[in-house]
């Protein structure tokens, strides 16, 4: 009842309420089921029997293992502090009866099967979609007489105010709603119990509870990390001393609030949607593109209607389907390799990767300006999201040659795409972007082009960043590197697999190598945010236009979530272990900006540290003592090379 297939999400309904009609529900559920009744002076148990249902079981066993009756109240009290796991639960279920369909990014739709389907096949109940609004619905704007369980969910959605989301309601469907409330005893008493505990604020998590402690910029600058440039170290060993929110005060900027820790991940990923917002962050950023409301400057309904539109074109299903045509990219890049030769890390890498997405993305060639692109990018961040540099740094003569480029680099991809020109090509990102424009020009206006079909360049930057740190990681771990060659030789060795077979299992080493170094090495260390709502998290207020940095990666460095954390261990990831399983192994980030196109990344990178450990064995110059540079993103220092010390086999071009 509560899902807005708009949004991406359920309407919001304050937390304390939600919990009570979500422990109301389970009371009713009880009832039903004739495990529990109630009258108007108490609940009492009737039948002990498990249900079979797990969620339901554990109330049931404490309510009869309860020495006095008590009112339905009591039981309200009791259970609403654990709604959280009922959902959850719930959610799950959902999921498993193709009811609903959970997107990544942790949004929510009725699956396509719902609204044909019965839910656990019970014809009597009415379809999916009847079992939501469309059955409810006729209840109210009918003279239809309701069975019981369409009482207890009117009264229950009635008493947390959310109809008025879902139905136009004028006075004679009020009054409807009102008549049902009073026609089943159950559903009034629970009911009843519900507002009694909505107007106790006692009851409320509303209150500061601890002050937030201030970072002394000694700690900051004494920080045994500070020499490596690893931030999300730096910051895992301020919380260490501080805990999982505090204030840091830098020179001549404004405060920051840091969230750091798994529970804070896990509150991000859930609730950060209803308290805080990116566009504060970004504003400025996409103005340097001319554009207004990009991907990631929106939130709520529209960043999800965009996101659910433009998601196909960074799907790992689409990378799959082209594979043939990314391993000759990615050999004839290679090609040119020499034993002997070597090479600057990052240049070499993003270069790569740049030579497979930009054709396979917006079906051009940009290696001659893709140095300009990423130099432009980098500095645009740095200029008016980081504020490291003053606003003219962008408009020095280099600069400006640079931004120069952007243009250049769309009228190539304007003249190639064309109906005739794109006929039998497998569809791109550019053609879905300029297909969102042409039927919606008000949604995808034209002057969001310019840095959408950029972005896809400069996503070269972060995934060959992220390739560096891989080869780094291959190349100082001869075990490791050999092992990671020996799957590549099973996948090539009789000719080039098909993207589908490219999977956990078939290369399960490099599937966890690449896990591991996206932990040690996560390219963007966090993201920042504005409070637009004021929250708790952990105990501590962010106050209403607090600037915070959800630091999603420092815990990759906490000794309580992957112990020992400096070692390159990728057993991590086995039972029973499963150390990613926590909300603190975050590489991609949180809630619903988690990055659009990781699935695609997993399998690019799969693919390319594959093929390099396929034909060649690179090696990091004796001496090298690794560290990394963090603004605006995590990428390895420029000193870091990679000599190419043996080629297995030829290459074929």
């Amino acid at each position: 009842m509560l899902l807005n297939e708009e949004s991406g999400y359920f309407h919001q309904v304050p937390g304390w309420e939600l919990n009570c009609a979500v422990a109301g529900a389970v009371l009713a559920e009880l009832s039903l089921l004739s495990r529990i009744d109630t009258d108007m002076e108490s609940l009492f148990l009737v039948d002990p029997t498990e249900t079979g249902d797990p969620v339901l079981d554990p109330f049931l066993k404490e309510i009869a293992e309860a020495p006095h009756r008590r009112t339905a109240r009591y039981w309200i009290e009791r259970l609403a502090p654990r709604a959280e796991s009922i959902i959850d639960r719930t959610l799950e279920r959902l999921v498993g009866l193709n009811i609903l369909e959970h997107h990544d990014g942790d949004f929510w739709t009725l699956a396509r099967g719902a609204w044909e389907s019965e839910p656990d096949g019970a014809a009597e109940e009415g379809t999916a979609r009847q079992f939501t609004r469309t059955r409810i619905g006729r209840v109210i704007f009918s003279d239809e007489i309701p069975d019981p369980r369409d009482v207890i969910i009117i009264c229950l959605v009635n008493t947390c105010d959310v109809f008025r989301y879902i139905f136009q309601l004028d006075e004679e469907a009020e009054e409807r709603i009102e008549f049902i409330c009073r026609m089943d005893l159950i559903g009034r008493s629970i009911a009843a119990a519900v507002v009694h505990n909505l107007a106790g604020p006692l009851l409320r998590r509303s209150a500061l509870t601890k002050h937030i402690p201030k970072v002394k910029l000694r700690h900051v600058l004494l920080n045994p990390h500070l020499r490596s440039g690893n931030l999300p170290a730096i910051i895992a060993e301020l919380a260490k001393e501080y805990g999982p929110v505090f204030e840091l005060r830098p020179p001549f900027k404004e405060p920051m609030l840091f969230l750091v820790g798994p529970e804070t991940n896990r509150w991000a990923h859930r609730h950060s949607r209803i308290y805080v917002r990116t566009k504060d962050y970004f504003a400025d950023f996409e103005k340097v593109y001319g554009a207004n409301g990009v991907l990631p400057s929106l939130d709520g309904a529209d960043h999800f209607r965009l996101r659910k539109a433009i998601s196909p074109a960074y799907s790992r299903g689409r990378l799959a389907d082209q594979a043939d045509v990314l391993y000759e990219y990615a050999r004839n890049f290679m090609a040119d390799w020499k034993v002997g030769d070597t090479y600057q890390a990052r240049s070499l890498c993003r270069r790569m990767a740049n030579a497979q997405i930009s054709p396979l993305s917006v079906g051009v060639d940009s290696q001659d300006i893709f140095d300009d692109l990423s130099v432009y990018k980098e500095r645009a961040l740095t200029v008016k999201i980081m504020k490291a540099m003053p606003g003219f740094m962008l408009k020095t003569p280099g600069m400006k040659r640079r931004a120069a480029t952007v243009d250049t680099l769309l009228k190539r991809i304007q003249s190639v795409h064309t109906t005739e020109q794109r006929a039998g090509c497998p569809r791109d990102l550019a053609d879905d972007w300029l297909s969102l424009h042409g039927s919606d020009p008000q949604f995808v206006p034209q002057s969001n082009l310019r840095f959408a079909l950029s972005a896809a360049l400069v996503a070269s930057v972060y995934l060959g960043d992220a390739l560096s740190f891989a080869v780094y990681a291959m190349a100082t771990q001869p075990e490791l590197y050999e092992r990671i060659r020996s799957e590549a030789d099973a996948l090539f060795g009789d000719g080039d697999p098909d993207g589908d077979a490219i999977t956990g299992s078939s290369i399960d080493v490099t599937h966890r190598f690449l896990m591991e170094f996206l932990r040690m090495y996560p390219v963007v260390p966090g993201s920042m945010r504005t409070v637009m709502n004021s929250c708790v998290v952990e105990g501590y207020e962010l106050p209403v236009g607090s600037n915070i940095f959800i630091a999603s990666t420092a815990s990759h460095y906490m000794k309580d979530v992957f112990p020992d954390p400096f070692s390159f261990d990728i057993d991590r990831y086995l039972p029973p272990r499963d150390e990613h399983k926590s909300p603190g192994y975050a590489p991609y980030g949180l809630g619903t900006h988690t990055c659009l196109g990781f699935r695609w990344m997993e399998l690019q990178l799969a693919v390319n540290v594959l093929m390099i450990a396929h034909y060649f064995r690179l090696e990091v110059p004796a001496g090298y003592k690794f560290k990394f540079d963090p603004l605006p993103s995590m990428k390895p220092s420029k000193k870091l090379m990679f000599h190419i010390a043996e080629q297995h086999r030829e290459i074929p071009v």
